[in-house]
């Protein structure tokens, strides 16, 4: 059962080493093809107008109480969840650059391109789609190995040291983040719930699906 995933499955395209800076085409090609569906989900999800991520609830609840931009807020958090990496002996990779870059032009086509649907209905459905799709892509760039990005690096890095499933490590992190962002003063709405326990189910049955693929003779 994919909800009990504990770790990182490894495919044929799988680099052998995070530090890989000279990966085969075919481990480049997922890792960003991986990153592109996870910035499509972000992106979807602030189309669907129901609640931004956790993490960027976190980055409205902090900039309640600094002068800075919450792009500004969310890449120093970005540099303190990697900061947390020392203890937890995770090494970063080209994956953990393209991460940021990638997700961020894939949010702003999102925001650029589609439109917020009208109705209720339709809002909660591409949250939804955005929260699956996030999850997919995700455990695709994972596979790839060649460096996660600060938020799951953070999360394969606690999971070996926990040894839980991936699944309830990503919901314990995302729900946390959220409830201390919404503390702080950041806008929680009903994606922002369905993002917070969705996403680690969705990650885990990304792992699951493409390792099932990968591997399939």
């Amino acid at each position: 059962m994919f909800l009990t995933i504990r770790n990182i499955p490894k495919v044929s395209w799988s680099s052998k080493e995070p530090l890989n800076f000279k990966p085969k085409i075919s481990t480049f090609f997922f890792l960003c093809f991986g990153l592109t569906l996870f910035g499509i989900g972000e992106g979807l999800l602030l189309v669907s107008f129901t609640g931004a991520s956790p993490w960027s609830v976190l980055a409205q609840g902090i900039s309640n109480y600094v002068d800075l931009s919450i792009g500004t807020i969310t890449f120093l958090i970005s540099l303190f969840v990697i900061s947390l990496w020392v203890f937890l002996n995770q090494k970063p990779g080209i994956g953990t650059v393209l991460n940021a870059i990638i997700i961020a032009v894939m949010i702003d086509v999102c925001l650029k391109y589609i439109s917020t649907p009208e109705s209720f209905e339709l809002k909660i459905v591409l949250a939804i789609f955005s929260v699956l799709i996030t999850g997919i892509g995700s455990g695709i760039y994972l596979i790839a190995n060649l460096g996660p990005g600060p938020r799951d690096g953070l999360m394969t890095g606690l999971q070996k040291k926990t040894n839980l499933p991936i699944a309830s490590v990503r919901a314990f992190l995302e729900i946390s983040v959220v409830s201390i962002g919404w503390y702080l003063g950041g806008t929680v709405g009903v994606g922002t719930v369905l993002f917070a326990f969705g996403i680690g189910p969705c990650v885990a049955f990304g792992l699951f699906i493409v390792d099932k693929i990968s591997t399939k003779k």
